[in-house]
């Protein structure tokens, strides 16, 4: 079985995250999604999500082609990979945190996993920031 995991925040579930989550689940048979914590959120983006961990966790489960959505870790961001142990990552056209040198950390770990980023959806119309 291939597994494909994906990581973000899905702030308020729009168009273009189906898009992605659906792109990702064509590269393999199991797609995992990885919600980001509020307190990630926080630090990285400056601002809390609209809708907390929890809201957003529930509306990615209710996805049917989602096999398995969790929320991140709290302290080391790279534990998921270790514990799920994907095939492949995907990343999202825009997105940039936790992923300069992705390649290299993963190989530091001594995971073998390939990096795919996929292309936007309609980005000047779906695309959280618009989209308030």
């Amino acid at each position: 079985m291939k597994k494909v995991l994906v990581f973000g925040t899905f702030d308020k579930l729009h168009k273009g995250h189906e898009y992605f989550l659906k792109g990702a689940k064509k590269h393999g048979d199991f797609l995992v999604v990885v919600i980001a914590r509020d307190s990630t959120v926080r630090r990285v983006k400056g601002r809390l999500p609209k809708q907390n961990e929890d809201k957003r966790l529930r509306a990615v489960k209710r996805l049917d082609f989602v096999d398995r959505a969790l929320l991140g870790g709290r302290e080391n961001k790279f534990e998921v990979i270790e514990r799920i142990k994907p095939a492949i990552i995907c990343l999202g056209y825009d997105q940039t945190h936790f992923t300069k040198d992705l390649d290299k950390k993963l190989k530091s770990m001594g995971i073998k996993c390939k990096v795919i980023r996929l292309e936007a959806y309609k980005p000047h119309r779906f695309k959280s920031s618009l989209i308030k």
